[in-house]
């Protein structure tokens, strides 16, 4: 088939609100072929959602389609009936959100959920429907479908709940397939399974795909295509190897320049975030959207009219929506291009020593029990962090990374095992009966800046409100001269003392998070996944904000994280955690290069790279992190481990691994042979 199964041509979408007209999408064209998948990304704001909820016609009740057309196998959306969208909604076009649980009702079983499908789409009787949604769950790749069947959603974990999401949409055979940030809110481990199946399901089922993403790498590894949108327009479409290899517009190089890929450092090559914020609908500059943050802006030239996309000289078939594309050389230094000096870390400010934290669970007592159980959330954690230097500390959820943060801040005590702060014992002391120096002392950078500020006071009011607490200044003038150094220290203007939470975007709510936990003058900053909620180009400023802070206050930084892209450019030293325990531990080099722990390596090997020159090995975990509450005996991680058969008889199954040093500080909890071990492969190398 040469026709599009999808064709958007000028599409407009406005939102009508009491304040007027609100433009969400303007312009916006695009095709998907049959078989084809197509990435739509772009940062927070800028219209990928809107778009997937035109094309299913639910705007809600203030959202309209004021322009353009959207073809679906030659049909137009746009005027369609409500009956007939009816019949092709959930069953020619499937969706799938970003959130599982939204798609999924809670009171009923998932077998009946998925039933439903092909009961209301093609009339099939139960028997039937059945059959089928048992063998879909085969086909998304979920152990035991029958229990699945008769399991609630709440009995599932994210990534099975996003597979019966997945499982929902295919079951009618949809033509084209929406996915909307489908694997966003999951481990990267878990990420990676549902890439690889997203992949595999697309070519049996002959589905095409509109992806949408804010991760290139995830673009890159599932996509044929790709549309960079900013502010409601497409600024940028074409091939991957065209879009990724020769990009044609600023904002999709600036976009690649805000990702830690393995070229950046933190020293060398340190990332270049886009300067200033997204416009919002009402202030869209004239001409060109994204001229106000664009180091090429030409006055004159770049905001005289309304801007088409157009082929680029000698590009077929790849458009951008830049004036001055021709004459821009795309490889020479962007401004802002900077090099850093290392920092060199100072003596051992925190050592955690065999530190357990178990967690009594006794449900049945409430109904009359006796029986009470462990969950082992911390076993035999050790680790050291030294006077300016960042640890990462990575793995999946569950891990036991955000229990050991508890308890280094006071919101846990430790069950076994020291904490020492200084020479200061720490572990035992909750957070109510420590004094104010410790509390200052160690502090946190949480990763949901929405809810870390109270939303009734003004910005400055809560800085100073933390300073007040840290027992710093004598005077509320003193205070307040501090907390303006303080907005000087994360770079928001000194005028931002008097906004409002609500005022500020999420970029700006954490680097207030930063300014108060920097506050005191901590020793050691704790910062649990900061950047995780925000997009690439913010990611990319808040990140270098933390180096700056850490490197100008010489602040020891634990950083917890899943993404290990940022961790290797942002951590001297890495702890990698499974079950409670750490399995692996090193400098950044030498956990990044083999040999690694098993775990470590598909941790790696599941991390999307945005870079057609990196080659990858393809390592996909089957099965989900066991429970605390139960662990396996042996090995915490021989239940998953692709390379358990390297290992001779049941010891995997019945011993504990010790802890081994392969070099230098660079210790692994492993029963594989030094012969194993030093055969293994870079996960990551360059192509060729």
């Amino acid at each position: 088939m040469t026709e599009p199964i999808l064709e958007i041509e000028n599409l407009s979408i406005s939102f009508f609100t009491r304040a007027g007209e609100i433009p969400a999408v303007m312009d916006f064209s695009c095709k998907v072929m049959p078989g084809e998948a197509m990435g739509l990304v772009g940062e927070s704001g800028c219209g990928k959602s809107t778009v997937a909820l035109g094309i299913m016609r639910d705007l809600g009740k203030n959202g309209h389609i004021v322009g353009g057309t959207i073809k679906f196998r030659g049909e137009d959306l746009t005027n369609m009936s409500e009956e007939k969208l009816r019949k092709i909604r959930g069953s020619a076009i499937a969706m799938v959100y970003q959130e599982p649980m939204a798609s999924l009702n809670p009171a009923m079983k998932v077998g009946r959920q998925l039933m439903e499908v092909p009961i209301i789409h093609e009339g099939l009787d139960k028997a039937a429907a059945h059959a089928r949604a048992l063998e879909i769950l085969g086909d998304v790749r979920l152990p035991d479908p029958a229990r699945i069947m008769e399991a609630y959603p709440h009995q599932l974990s994210g990534g099975q709940q996003q597979r019966i999401v997945i499982a929902m949409a295919l079951l009618s055979s949809p033509a084209l397939l929406l996915m909307d940030e489908p694997t966003t809110a999951l481990d990267v481990t878990v990420e990676a399974g549902i890439v690889d199946l997203v992949k595999n399901l697309g070519e049996k089922y002959g589905a095409s795909m509109l992806f949408i993403s804010h991760n290139l790498g995830l673009i890159l590894a599932t996509c044929n295509r790709i549309t960079v949108m900013y502010s409601g327009e497409a600024v940028e479409t074409g091939t991957i190897g065209a879009i990724f290899d020769d990009m044609r517009h600023p904002y999709t190089q600036g976009l690649f320049r805000s990702i830690p890929l393995p070229s950046a450092d933190k020293t060398a090559h340190p990332l270049i975030a886009i300067p200033g914020q997204l416009p919002l609908p009402h202030e869209r500059p004239p001409g060109c959207n994204f001229g106000p943050r664009c180091a090429h802006f030409e006055a004159g030239k770049c905001d005289q009219r309304k801007l088409a996309m157009h082929e680029p000289e000698g590009q077929v078939g790849h458009e951008t929506r830049c004036v001055r594309t021709d004459e821009i050389d795309w490889n020479a230094p962007i401004a802002g291009d900077h090099t850093n000096e290392p920092i060199e870390p100072g003596g051992t400010v925190l050592r955690v020593k065999g530190l357990k934290k178990y967690y009594r669970v006794a449900a049945n007592e409430i109904f009359g029990g006796t029986e009470a159980r462990s969950v082992k959330a911390n076993e035999e954690v050790s680790l050291e962090a030294r006077e300016a230097e960042t640890v990462a500390i990575v793995g999946e959820s569950g891990c036991g990374k955000s229990t050991l943060a508890r308890v280094l801040l006071g919101l846990e005590t430790r069950t076994e095992g020291e904490v020492l702060l200084g020479d200061k014992e720490i572990g035992a002391v909750e957070i109510a009966d420590r004094d104010t120096e410790t509390v200052s002392s160690i502090q946190m950078v949480f990763q949901n800046p929405f809810d870390t500020l109270n939303p009734s006071h003004t910005v400055g009011a809560q800085i100073i409100r933390s300073l007040e607490k840290f027992g710093v200044g004598k005077s509320q003038e003193e205070r307040r001269g501090r907390m303006l150094e303080l907005l000087d220290l994360v770079k928001l203007p000194r005028e931002f003392e008097s906004r409002m939470p609500r005022q500020l975007s999420g970029g700006q709510k954490q680097r207030i998070g930063i300014a108060r936990a920097f506050a005191g003058s901590p020793r050691v900053v704790v910062a649990d996944e900061p950047v995780s909620a925000l997009d690439v180009s913010v990611q990319a400023a808040v990140t270098e904000l933390l180096v700056d802070v850490q490197r100008s206050s010489r602040t020891t930084m634990l950083f917890i994280s899943h993404d290990l892209s940022i961790v290797r450019y942002l951590a001297d030293r890495v702890v990698v955690m499974y079950l409670g325990h750490v399995v692996e531990q090193g400098t950044t080099d030498q956990v990044f290069a083999p040999p690694y722990h098993p775990y470590t390596e598909a941790l790696l090997s599941a991390v999307p790279i945005a870079d057609t020159s990196i080659v990858k090995k393809h390592i996909v975990l089957e099965g989900d992190i066991p429970s605390a509450m139960n662990p396996p005996s042996g090995c915490p991680f021989q239940t998953r481990c692709p390379r358990k058969s390297q290992v001779p008889g049941d010891k995997c199954e019945s011993e504990m691994p010790p802890m081994r040093t392969v070099a230098d500080g660079h210790i692994l909890k492993c029963h594989l042979a030094d012969a194993d071990l030093d055969e293994m492969e870079p996960v990551i190398s360059m192509a060729g």
